[in-house]
C-alpha cells in the first residue's frame, strides 16, 4: 500500500487567496492571486534582474507572543526543518504594524508617494535555517494580511514569501492607553484576530518566557531580531527564502499587557498557550527587503533554486 504524502505547499497552511467579499473584482483578485501561470511568468522574467529592494518606514509594531506547545505547531514546520524549542515549548508570535510609504528603495524621497497599508504577519521560530543559504536567524511565516487590495494583490503576483490575506475590516490603532486591533476576515481567507493592549508599567515575562530567556531585553533581541523569513509557495516542496534589515533601537521598546476581556484569536486555540502573551510595541523602524529566493528542501539538504 503506497501513503500518499502531503504537499508542501501554501496549502498546507490555508493560504490560498480568498477574497472577503463578493463580485466580480473580488474574484478577478482572487484568480490572479492563486494563478500559477501568473507566477510562473513573473519568476522567469525576475530571474533575469538583482531583487527590487523595498523599504518601508514602520510603525507602531505590537509584538504579541506566546509560548505554545511544539507538538500542536510541529506539523506546520516544512520537513527537513526544526522548531526553536525550550523545554517543549515554542514561541508564536503575531506582529501587527502601519507601514511608512512601502515601497521600492531607489525611488528615494519618490517613496512617499507609495501608500502605507496595515499588516499582520504570524510567525514561528526555527532553530537554524535551510543550508546552502545565509545562516542567520530566521522564522516561519505561517500567515500575513494587508488592508490594501493593492499591496494584497501586488505581494501575491511579485512575491513568494508574502501570501497576504485580505481582511473585511482592518483596523490597528494608537490610543492613548494602547493599541486597538481588530482582523475580521468576512468571507475571505484571512486569520481572525480581536485584541486590546495597554501599555504595562513593569517589563514582566510570565513563567514559559522567564525560563527560555535570561532577562526581558534578552527576549525581545530573540523575538524581534530576526533576519529571514521562509514560507510556503504554491510549488510543491518548494519555498520561499527572504532576507531582511531591521536595526530596532532597544532603548525605544514599551511593554504591553493584553486586555483579556474581548480577546479572539480562533488559530492560536488550538496551540496550548497556557500563559498571558508577552507583549511589546516597538514605536518606529525603518524595514528593509534585501533579497528573495527559491530553495528546495530534501531530507535536511536544501539547493537553490535558478
Amino acid at each position: 500500500m503506497v501513503v500518499q504524502q502531503e504537499e508542501q505547499t501554501l496549502e498546507k497552511l490555508g493560504n490560498r487567496f480568498k477574497a472577503p467579499r463578493s463580485g466580480p473584482i473580488s474574484g478577478l483578485i482572487s484568480l490572479m492571486s492563486n494563478s500559477k501561470i501568473i507566477a510562473r511568468c513573473r519568476r522567469t522574467i525576475t530571474s533575469f534582474f538583482p531583487f527590487l529592494k523595498l523599504r518601508s518606514d514602520v510603525k507602531n509594531v505590537v509584538y504579541l507572543n506566546w509560548m505554545v506547545e511544539a507538538e500542536k505547531v510541529r506539523h506546520l514546520v516544512p520537513k527537513g526543518l526544526e522548531l526553536w524549542e525550550h523545554n517543549g515549548l515554542t514561541p508564536f508570535t503575531i506582529l501587527t504594524y502601519r507601514h511608512g510609504s512601502f515601497g521600492p528603495s531607489f525611488l528615494g524621497p519618490f517613496r512617499r508617494l507609495f501608500l502605507s497599508p496595515l499588516q499582520s504577519n504570524w510567525r514561528l521560530y526555527l532553530k537554524s535555517p535551510p543550508p546552502q543559504v545565509p545562516q542567520v536567524s530566521t522564522v516561519l511565516f505561517l500567515k500575513n494580511s494587508m488592508n490594501s487590495h493593492f499591496y494584497a494583490l501586488g505581494t501575491r503576483v511579485f512575491s513568494d514569501v508574502l501570501a497576504t490575506h485580505l481582511p473585511r475590516k482592518f483596523i490597528h490603532q494608537k490610543k492613548e492607553e494602547g493599541f486597538d486591533t481588530q482582523i475580521l476576515p468576512g468571507k475571505g481567507s484571512a486569520p481572525e484576530l480581536k485584541c486590546h493592549t495597554r501599555y504595562s508599567n513593569g517589563k514582566h515575562m510570565g513563567v514559559a518566557f522567564s525560563e527560555a530567556f535570561e532577562s526581558w531585553n534578552t527576549a525581545i533581541e530573540f523575538l524581534a531580531f530576526q533576519d529571514a523569513a521562509i514560507s510556503y509557495t504554491d510549488r510543491d516542496s518548494v519555498f520561499a527564502f527572504s532576507e531582511i534589515e531591521l536595526p530596532i533601537d532597544l532603548s525605544t521598546v514599551q511593554p504591553l499587557e493584553v486586555q483579556s476581556e474581548g480577546f479572539r484569536c480562533p488559530m492560536l486555540e488550538g496551540f496550548s498557550a497556557n500563559e498571558e502573551p508577552f507583549c511589546f510595541v516597538i514605536p518606529k523602524v525603518r524595514f528593509l527587503a534585501t533579497s528573495e529566493q527559491l530553495i528546495t528542501l530534501d531530507e535536511g539538504k536544501s539547493s537553490k533554486m535558478q
